[in-house]
């Protein structure tokens, strides 16, 4: 297969072969269920879970007793939403988040919307940022929870987490953050977080699988299961446990801890290599702030259309105008759309996510293509 430079890890990672490997036993000569306490089958499968538990907890801070498995981080989210929402069954209910949160959490959002419950959506600045004043202000006395993720995945933009956990212990309420971009990428900590959601496909792991991280040590109430039969995972998400995924995301978990720093420096030399030459073409702008993810960039081109650039250059260049959830969709990105870009312009806006891969031969090569399609486009 003649692949393209490949520019979209915030869409997802390839498995590195580190963890590849881990896995492999578990699919055959260790293919007992975690659930079988009688032998030892069952014994071994339960201790590689209980490794990779604590190799999770590890990476963000946690104990490994507060780690639920789960399919993946959306499901992770509908856990924290949805079972958050549930225990406050009868209770009048408001809940704060943001309009450039994930698809997978303004949906679930909508849902106990309709279900009742009165939702603040935040807005931004043009550079993508909350305003902590904002925040505070939109606080009510049945506000439930706060819902705001760590750093965006269209614009690598970095929320205020430790104020923004402060100002929730302050209140008494829950603080629920979507850490999926956030995890193996800079060091992070659930320090006055209860509830946070992490994948292991964008730390180099399987798909598949991922955790809800669940604080212990407060007296807030902890959300409701949301798939029942078995009790599994400490009775917050029954079924199964895919031990191979599990592994795999315990090492991924352990290998990224140990290179974080190292490639986020090597990262952020590309990206601004990368940043520097687009942003040198005529009549194009970077989509954010400087407070963000050293290996993102999202940049608009200004005078053409954007289904036909993106088009174009992924033919030699996978990228993406926005987040993988929503690339089927020709609307303009509603993360760009609330940083007050207009229609054309978010649409002809490409979010370039750098990654292990990634080579400066790989930038150069990007930028000689990208200038060449621009130009192409602008002539016709």
């Amino acid at each position: 297969m003649n692949y393209p430079i490949y520019l979209d890890y915030n869409a997802t990672t390839p498995c590195v072969p580190e963890v590849i490997e881990a896995m492999i036993p578990w699919f055959g000569e260790h293919f007992g269920n975690a659930a079988s306490k009688s032998h030892a089958f069952g014994w071994m499968a339960e201790n590689a879970v209980d490794e990779a538990r604590e190799n999770v907890a590890n990476l963000i801070g946690a104990q490994a007793k507060e780690i639920i498995f789960t399919s993946g981080a959306t499901e992770a989210i509908n856990l924290a939403i949805k079972g958050t929402f549930e225990i406050f069954n009868g209770e009048k209910q408001h809940y704060i988040t943001c309009q450039t949160e994930h698809k997978a959490v303004l949906d679930c959002m909508k849902s106990i919307e309709e279900a009742g419950a009165e939702v603040t959506y935040l807005s931004v600045d043009k550079q993508g940022n909350i305003s902590l004043a904002d925040l505070r202000a939109s606080i009510l006395p049945n506000t439930k929870m706060i819902c705001l993720m760590w750093a965006n995945n269209e614009t690598g933009i970095i929320h205020p987490i430790t104020e923004i956990a402060e100002l929730a212990e302050e209140k008494g309420i829950v603080f629920f953050t979507d850490a999926v971009q956030a995890a193996g990428k800079i060091p992070i900590s659930v320090e006055g977080v209860h509830l946070m959601a992490i994948s292991a496909h964008k730390l180099y792991g399987p798909k598949g699988i991922g955790a809800l991280y669940v604080r212990h040590n407060h007296s807030l109430p902890k959300p409701l299961a949301q798939i029942h039969g078995g009790g599994h995972e400490k009775g917050f998400r029954s079924g199964t446990l895919n031990v191979p995924g599990i592994v795999g995301l315990g090492k991924a978990a352990e290998l990224i801890m140990s290179e974080m720093k190292a490639e986020s420096n090597r990262l952020e030399k590309l990206r601004d290599l990368l940043e520097s030459k687009l942003l040198s073409l005529e009549d194009t702008f970077l989509n954010g702030s400087q407070n963000r993810f050293s290996h993102v960039t999202n940049i608009a081109f200004g005078g053409v259309e954007g289904e036909d650039l993106l088009r174009k250059v992924c033919q030699k260049v996978a990228v993406s105008s926005g987040s993988a959830c929503t690339s089927i969709s020709p609307k303009p990105s509603h993360v760009l759309q609330a940083m007050g870009l207009d229609s054309d312009l978010g649409r002809a806006s490409i979010r370039f996510s750098l990654g292990r891969n990634t080579t400066e031969k790989d930038v150069l090569d990007t930028v000689e293509w990208v200038e060449k399609v621009v130009g192409d486009l602008r002539g016709i």
